[in-house]
């Protein structure tokens, strides 16, 4: 269901479109990417650019997460097409620092920590917030999949199972509720 109707005549100004997308790698690990694009409907002028046309970026952006299965952040890589001053894509290198951070508890500490303020950028730094669910969406059900197989394989040889394939996030929102029907579902089919 979208949004409901504006109150009012409205004209648009400005768009930031994102897209992420996860990948498994041929060789175990998985990709994560990012790449974000600001544009506005009028032309400006810019301190280093000059004019910039309507429609033409203002940001133009990748992020790149190599994770592993132990959701630990092997490499990082970003790259600055579009900004609005000739400095900011020197902030990219550092991005590197990200790797051997882990995404979980902490991740945005950590983040914080290696690419925060005058070292890194706020529009890529702000990507890794989203880029941590895209690797849980990306990882977690090929991982759970993978455990549910070996679970299945031990049972089938009279072995028993190797413990819980997945933990819920219980308490994160309204449909992992403590009291919910969808964590009630998912830990009657766990027991199974």
């Amino acid at each position: 269901m979208p949004l409901s109707a504006p109150e009012t005549d409205r004209r648009l100004i400005h768009t930031r479109a994102i897209e992420m997308q996860g990948f498994a790698r041929a060789d175990g690990l998985y990709d994560i990417e990012a790449h974000l694009v600001d544009t506005k409907t009028y032309a400006f002028e810019n301190m280093d650019r000059g004019a910039i046309p309507a429609g033409e970026p203002l940001h133009g952006m990748w992020l790149r997460l190599v994770v592993g299965e132990d959701m630990v952040i092997r490499a990082c890589e970003a790259s600055t097409d579009f900004a609005p001053y000739a400095v900011c894509p020197g902030a990219a290198p550092n991005f590197s620092a990200l790797a051997g951070v882990s995404i979980g508890v902490g991740f945005n500490r950590a983040v914080k920590d290696r690419v925060g303020g005058s070292v890194g950028c706020t529009h890529l730094r702000e990507l890794l917030a989203q880029m941590a669910t895209v690797a849980f969406q990306t990882i977690g059900p090929l991982k759970w999949r993978k455990a549910r197989e070996e679970a299945a394989r031990l049972k089938e040889a009279g072995l028993p199972p190797p413990g819980p394939i997945r933990k819920l996030p219980i308490g994160s929102c309204l449909a992992y509720a403590p009291d919910s029907p969808v964590v009630a579902r998912h830990q009657a089919a766990m027991e199974e």
